[in-house]
């Protein structure tokens, strides 16, 4: 697993019997981002340090349950664990996963990658969902945010509802996606490259 989980886990450990159910009844009230739903209250409170950490990555991905921890211990008042659960986040941001190789880029803006750029396109053209989305999961795709996409009646709208997940992918993750693009939609990807 990741830094990032790594990271949560120490976190999670180092807190007191009360201060980890407290963790978990402020989780269940902070704010979230758009595209994500809550960790069920009756699956939540009875969870260990190990079991919350796979939850908070399975449901958010690691960045962004890194995040939801490091605020809700700010929110404790746990301010020096948040800033080392951030510092040790930042540490390990940047590098691709083992076997991922990064994509060459078109030529884009700085900091826009190839999905964010063809975002429309890909919605409308993309004729593979169930591929896609089966390359995707547990890598991106945690099973609920799998399920809400299958259950879209058209391809167009389970693209949609995909790139509904997307504010809180990092870049490995778009390359994933983008990879899992290249094995099933090959001819696609290379025509968007052509007019890129």
């Amino acid at each position: 697993m990741g830094r990032a989980r790594d990271a949560i886990l120490d976190a999670l450990e180092n807190l007191t019997a009360d201060e980890l159910k407290k963790f978990k009844m402020k989780l269940l009230s902070v704010p979230l981002r758009e595209g994500y739903g809550r960790i069920p209250r009756g699956a939540l409170l009875p969870m260990d340090a190990m079991d919350l950490t796979d939850k908070l990555v399975s449901f958010y991905l690691e960045a962004y349950g890194a995040e939801l921890a490091a605020t809700v211990l700010r929110d404790m008042g746990l301010q020096d664990t948040a800033r080392q659960l951030q510092e040790a986040t930042q540490q390990g941001s940047g590098a691709a996963p083992a076997g991922i190789r990064a994509p060459p880029q078109p030529a884009a803006k700085p900091g826009q990658h190839f999905i964010d750029l063809h975002r429309a396109a890909l919605i409308s053209r993309v004729t593979e969902v169930e591929g896609l989305l089966d390359a995707l999961y547990g890598k991106v795709l945690t099973e609920e945010q799998y399920q809400a996409v299958r259950v879209e009646p058209t391809n167009p709208a389970k693209m949609r509802k995909l790139f509904s997940f997307a504010p809180a992918w990092n870049w490995n993750c778009k390359d994933l996606f983008l990879q899992a693009l290249r094995e099933t939609q090959s001819y696609l990807v290379e025509d968007l490259e052509q007019k890129s």
